[in-house]
């Protein structure tokens, strides 16, 4: 009796740690900026007063989590693929650059909204935003999963070099078809949530666009946490992550199971896409590399083929890049952070949640 309480505690114990842990980084990394945004020889300009030099660390604190949150659910997508069946899927950020273009074209296209023009009606605002996910979702997970049917079933169980090569042109693929149908360059996204929503802390002003991208792509990566491991599906994606014959021996439909992986993977992408329009107001047909690097850095970061690890590293980029920026160094974000990779993968190459695993027999 004792040891069936404990094991049904533990969840939320590990829960409660977690939590633990992130608003510690948080409260540290908000002491930091504070106190470098008040020395003149780390921002390279003038140092801020004690008040202003708070407000602007929570402010930036605030778009870091939003920033973060975009990769983690773009970076979600590299790690189960992986964990499932060790491809890494160069085309996902590319996937993602669809999701973002198709959430235009939901936005301008059904709802008729023009860039510049937020709505500031709030039902018919969540009626937009619901649509558009409800919409986009499903499309990228769709693609995601037409993408493995098409291109790497017949490479699977073969060598793992032709899979990896077939993800590199699946890439140069969607980024030539995004190309011939959009064009080069930025296109304006319309950014329907008002920007001038912000709700003022001291000398704070908190954007709730922000706080709405963190609690959406929270609140995704905790039904992508509950799917896994407390559904039969779930359960049989876990097994065939640690062994693909023994779960075949067990009754598992391992290609069910890698499908469903890419769907949902695509479908993250997807939300991450159309978050992303509503973040920077902008998109364009490379858009997936940048992104897509930086994402599947924070997939290797947290340790690759772990699902927490991942939003961990999602996360942890997004501090990174918003350090940087925060003090001037904007230019210098990519390069500290896969600086800091470097490092991570030299002393510990599983990744910061990755555990050292024996070759399968």
């Amino acid at each position: 009796m004792t040891t069936v309480a404990v094991a049904r505690r533990s969840p939320l114990n590990r829960a409660a740690r977690i939590v633990a842990f992130a608003v510690i980084a948080i409260v540290l990394y908000d002491i930091v900026l504070f106190v470098a945004l008040q020395q003149s020889w780390l921002t390279g300009s003038k140092a801020l007063t004690g008040d202003h030099a708070f407000g602007v660390a929570i402010q930036q604190t605030i778009n870091a989590l939003s920033i973060g949150a975009i990769y983690a659910l773009i970076a979600l997508g590299y790690t189960m693929v992986y964990g499932i069946i060790e491809l890494i899927n160069f085309a996902h950020g590319d996937v993602f650059m669809v999701g973002a273009f198709l959430s235009i074209l939901v936005t301008a296209g059904i709802f008729g909204q023009i860039p510049g023009a937020d709505i500031t009606n709030i039902p018919f605002l969540i009626l937009v935003l619901t649509v558009a996910l409800l919409l986009v979702m499903p499309a990228t997970g769709l693609l995601n999963l037409t993408i493995e049917r098409i291109f790497y079933r017949p490479f699977r169980g073969g060598s793992r070099l032709a899979p990896l090569i077939t993800a590199v042109g699946v890439s140069f693929i969607l980024q030539n078809v995004a190309l011939v149908v959009v064009g080069s360059g930025d296109r304006a996204a319309p950014q329907v949530f008002p920007l001038n929503w912000q709700i003022p802390i001291g000398d704070a002003k908190i954007s709730v666009l922000s706080i709405f991208i963190f609690v959406l792509a929270v609140g995704l990566m905790l039904a992508l946490n509950t799917f896994v491991n407390r559904t039969r599906l779930g359960r049989a994606m876990r097994a065939t992550a640690q062994d693909q014959q023994a779960a075949s021996l067990m009754g598992v439909d391992l290609n069910q199971t890698i499908a469903l992986t890419f769907l949902l993977g695509g479908a993250l992408a997807g939300a991450a896409g159309v978050v992303w329009g509503l973040r920077f107001g902008f998109v364009r047909q490379d858009l997936g590399f940048n992104a897509g690097l930086k994402a599947f850095t924070s997939a290797v970061l947290g340790g690759i083929g772990n699902i927490n690890g991942a939003a961990l590293g999602g996360f942890f980029i997004g501090f990174t890049e918003n350090l940087a920026s925060a003090l001037g160094y904007s230019r210098w974000s990519e390069f500290l952070v896969f600086l800091i990779l470097t490092f991570v993968l030299i002393f510990r190459p599983t990744g910061i949640l990755g555990q050292q695993l024996g070759d399968r027999a």
